[in-house]
């Protein structure tokens, strides 16, 4: 529905109507006033004449809209008005007789028409182009050069007028030797000025028009391009640019979506290696924990709904972009990897934990930060890996400086350090352990509280009151089978 929307509006005829109408008004004009021979016929008779023909000539491109889905091309939409001239000529050349020069004019000025209106429309056609979503490129053949294209233009357009222009002086010179016997008039020669005048305004006008879209046409897509190029620095390669263009624009444009799907292709692979590094270490520390891989799966979602809560407030709404927020969320899994340097005799105790035990345990938060920080600096500092080594680092730190492993304070500690300290009291609370049952949602909730401003940030426990809701679908989705509340 959406592309069908999307041709509709490319294929709008508003700039076409006008330039069909604005050529009856020419024609008529010139015919009534402007034009020495013409404007022997009624005002009405030319009206209908050339507005009948209009109308003939807007419903074929329009037919080939419907037909082809894009705009007719530039060639046959010239021949259609070439053609037109011809017979509307031979119409006149029938019916009122007329000399052979004054129908060249009408065949030229017809012409001319066709070649302005149809070039302003070609290019406007181009510049509300959509791009292909095709998955296949096309790389533009026969590619002829911006500069030879305008300078055929120009020539074109140049022998068009020359030609018009001698067509008017030569026939209304010999009109005016013709019916003047002695010396020719003012008014005459006024009437071969306004003539002349006339066509070369209207000409000059189309002319800045048509000149004024290539602009706006070349324009836009160096705007296109930077935008693509924009985007894709802040990892998004979804800004395919319309490659039906023709000269350079085509070529820049079909080489910059060939690199931007290349790039697409490169960032999933490495955000699949990321993932799957991500896997492995936490499940290496998940098979030598007592913990379920649902805690992971738990945690993850809790550090996540945080960060979107959080990004609500001004404080954190340009740093927790979702960039940042997708890179907590795989970064999550990562925090309890040192436990892999634990012995499993107090990894693996079944009962609580000694003092002396306890503080063995604790070296696991620092054994994570320097296995990941040592991969960091392998891996050139991948976003991913300081994030995990920040969680890995900080996320047994308390907001009062009680915590470990470095005793930091308040927001001292990393954001993520103070978000995953949450999701892991919260998660640890609500489940079952071999040394505690598993508590209610409000029981859990109640010793979160007792904790805010000494263990948890005051910004993330007004966060976590806001999506509790959210908390107890995640506890719920992800439930461990054997776990009950107390």
């Amino acid at each position: 529905m959406n592309e069908l929307a999307e041709n509709r509006l490319r294929f709008t005829p508003t700039r076409g109507v006008l330039h069909y109408a604005i050529g009856v008004i020419i024609f008529t004009l010139y015919g009534a006033r402007v034009c020495p021979f013409l404007d022997t016929l009624p005002p009405t008779v030319l009206f209908i004449q050339t507005a009948t023909l209009f109308i003939v000539l807007f419903f074929i491109r329009q037919l080939n809209h419907a037909a082809k889905h894009k705009e007719m091309s530039l060639t046959s939409s010239i021949g259609f008005f070439t053609f037109a001239g011809i017979c509307l000529a031979a119409w006149y050349n029938a019916l009122y007789s007329f000399p052979l020069d004054s129908n060249l004019k009408v065949i030229f000025g017809f012409t001319l028409l066709g070649i302005v209106i149809s070039l302003d429309l070609s290019i406007s056609s181009l510049r509300h182009e959509a791009p292909k979503t095709s998955d296949t490129l096309i790389k533009p053949e026969n590619v002829v050069p911006l500069a030879k294209q305008a300078g055929l233009g120009a020539m074109l357009l140049v022998i068009m007028v020359t030609v018009l222009l001698g067509l008017v002086v030569t026939k209304d010179l010999l009109w005016l030797v013709e019916h003047t016997e002695h010396k020719p008039a003012i008014a005459d020669i006024d009437s071969i000025l306004k003539e002349f005048v006339y066509v070369s305004f209207i000409v000059l006008a189309y002319i800045a028009v048509i000149t004024q879209n290539g602009i706006a046409l070349i324009h836009q897509q160096l705007q296109k391009q930077i935008q693509s190029m924009t985007l894709a620095s802040n990892g998004d390669f979804s800004g395919q640019l319309p490659s039906n263009h023709t000269g350079e624009l085509g070529v820049v444009a079909y080489y910059t979506n060939v690199m931007l799907r290349e790039l697409q292709t490169s960032y999933d692979e490495i955000n699949k290696a990321r993932d799957a590094t991500i896997i492995g270490l936490s499940t290496l520390a998940e098979v030598r924990d007592n913990e379920t891989g649902a805690h992971i799966l738990r945690t993850q979602c809790y550090v996540k709904a945080l960060a979107e809560q959080l990004r609500k407030t001004p404080k954190y709404a340009d740093y927790l972009s979702d960039a940042t927020i997708d890179l907590l969320y795989k970064s999550a899994p990562l925090h309890d990897v040192g436990k892999v340097g634990i012995p499993d005799a107090i990894l693996l105790k079944p009962g609580k934990l000694t003092d002396d035990e306890f503080e063995i345990m604790k070296m696991h938060a620092q054994l994570g930060a320097d296995a990941l920080s040592i991969t960091e600096k392998n891996a050139d500092g991948i976003a991913f890996l300081r994030f995990a080594k920040e969680i890995a680092a900080t996320h047994h730190e308390k907001w009062d400086g009680s915590g470990y492993p470095q005793g930091l304070v308040g927001e001292d500690i990393p954001l993520s350090g103070r978000l995953m300290a949450l999701a892991d009291v919260y998660d640890a609370l609500i489940s079952k352990r071999v040394y505690k049952p598993a508590f209610s949602h409000e029981k859990a909730k109640s010793i979160i509280l007792e904790g805010n401003g000494t263990h948890f940030d005051p910004a993330v426990v007004e966060a976590f009151l806001v999506c509790e809701k959210e908390f107890t679908e995640i506890a719920d989705r992800y439930r461990d089978r054997e776990s009950h509340a107390a």
